[in-house]
């Protein structure tokens, strides 16, 4: 395709400089993720701004991409990426960046001077290039995210993924501490991998060979929690009708992880206390001291101290299980490890569900970025479970992840700043309704009547943050 694009341009005169130059952007998809923190985006319209300028004089230039932000779009680009080929205005025009069957963006070029025939054509050829070196990218970008998921599988920090700064200090507190005997309290919000740390520990650990027991404080009533923890006697209560070793019993010479620990009855509380201090269980309804040891993990997504401070939670306690802290970051705070974290949930999934997905397309991309993960990692990997099981082709698309995330896009887009923008939201909103009005539900009856394809129509509804879907 991209020899074919500079046969044409040969053809045309233009000179070898800019050949040359086409084929360094071509070459150039490795510095595209070279630089850490820099999105495809800012080294695109670096390596072809100056080309563009060069081989098809214009006033002004820009390259749009699906990167999250809601910039509002000029009208001819929104046209050529809903319609999917390029669009000739009095002005301007735009020609669709295409990355397999879907679009990435648009090149946009803007002049006084009406462009002709041949520079339509000469902006389709480059446009061809750049979405060559912007699909290799993409794929680039895969690779480099599998290559770091196997070697962290390797290393600490198991499926701790992400090149951000606070999981690398993450990862480097759990190095230093996972070799301790140190009692450690993971503190974060709920859906941030605090029981992923646990494990790192443990595994890490002189203790790794020996069992790791994990129990939710949360998830049982009072009696049932005590039992869990401690065991019992035969005869202890009704429906003790055997003996049974607790979790720290069943622990012994490896480690306990007590997640939701702040939600822990203040009374077990107490008797937890006392099993720290003395190293020694007593069984529910038993009378023999069992010697024991574990190392304690601990989790919560409460302020302990302030529940301390309250008296909700034992102050003893909390300084008991405050002898090394680790805080798991949100993912809103490390926003570029969103879409590692996703091409792995990708891989992950897809492997479980036998299909083979491609990667994850631009929009939706986007959309993942944008997104503010009120659920963390957590509700990211269901995110893409979902994408991958209801998914119809070797992409994840935008219409295959949760309505949540498609409506905060189409909201945040609504939000116009100004006078101005308010008034052209509210002509495209009443020209939209008018067109249903006439036609019904009928989708592609209304993108007809609007004199656009059905896809733009999808597009626009969702920016305006109207149900298009």
């Amino acid at each position: 395709m991209e020899d074919g694009a500079a046969r044409a341009m040969e053809e045309r005169g233009v000179p070898e400089r800019s050949l040359l130059r086409i084929a360094t952007l071509l070459h150039a998809t490795r510095e595209m993720y070279a630089a850490r923190g820099t999105r495809v985006g800012e080294v695109l319209q670096q390596h072809a701004r100056a080309l563009i300028f060069e081989m098809l004089p214009a006033e002004d230039c820009a390259i749009f991409l699906y990167d999250g932000g809601g910039a509002e779009w000029p009208a001819v680009v929104d046209q050529a990426v809903g319609e999917k080929r390029p669009v000739l205005g009095e002005s301007e025009l735009a020609v669709p960046l295409q990355v397999r069957d879907g679009v990435a963006g648009a090149i946009w070029l803007k002049r006084t001077v009406p462009f002709g025939e041949p520079e339509f054509e000469l902006a389709a050829a480059i446009a061809q290039i750049a979405s060559v070196a912007l699909e290799n990218a993409f794929h680039l970008e895969w690779l480099q995210s599998e290559v770091k998921r196997l070697e962290q599988d390797l290393g600490v920090g198991h499926e701790l993924l992400g090149d951000s700064a606070p999981m690398a200090e993450l990862r480097g507190a759990i190095a230093r501490v996972a070799p301790t005997e140190a009692t450690v309290l993971v503190t974060g919000e709920s859906g941030t991998g605090k029981e992923l740390v646990a494990r790192a520990v443990h595994r890490h650990s002189r203790r790794a060979a020996k069992p790791f027991a994990a129990i939710n404080c949360a998830a049982l009533t009072e009696t049932l929690l005590e039992s869990e923890l401690f065991g019992h006697e035969k005869g202890a209560f009704t429906g003790a009708v055997e003996q049974k070793r607790g979790k720290l019993e069943a622990a012994n010479g490896g480690t306990v992880f007590l997640d939701e620990i702040g939600e822990m009855p203040i009374a077990l509380q107490a008797k937890l206390l006392r099993v720290l201090q003395q190293r020694e269980v007593e069984r529910v309804g038993g009378t023999k001291a069992i010697p024991l040891d574990f190392r304690l993990v601990a989790a919560t997504n409460r302020n302990l101290e302030e529940a301390a401070r309250k008296g909700t939670f034992r102050q003893d306690l909390y300084y008991r299980l405050n002898v090394v802290a680790l805080r798991t970051p949100p993912l809103r705070k490390r926003p570029n490890d969103i879409l590692p974290l996703a091409h792995h949930f990708v891989a992950r999934y897809g492997a479980k569900c036998a299909r083979k997905i491609a990667g994850i397309a631009p929009e939706a991309r986007a959309l993942l970025r944008a997104y503010e993960w009120p659920g963390n990692v957590r509700e990211l990997e269901n995110a893409i479970e979902r994408a991958v099981v209801l998914g119809c082709d070797g992409m994840i698309r935008a219409e295959d992840l949760p309505e949540a995330l498609r409506e905060s896009r189409g909201a945040a887009a609504a939000e116009g700043s100004g006078l101005l923008q308010d008034a052209v939201n509210a002509a495209k909103r009443a020209a939209v309704e008018s067109a249903f009005a006439k036609v019904g539900d009928r989708h592609e009856e209304a993108a007809r009547l609007l004199g656009v394809h059905p896809n733009y129509l999808y597009r626009l509804m969702r920016n305006m943050g109207m149900r298009g879907d």
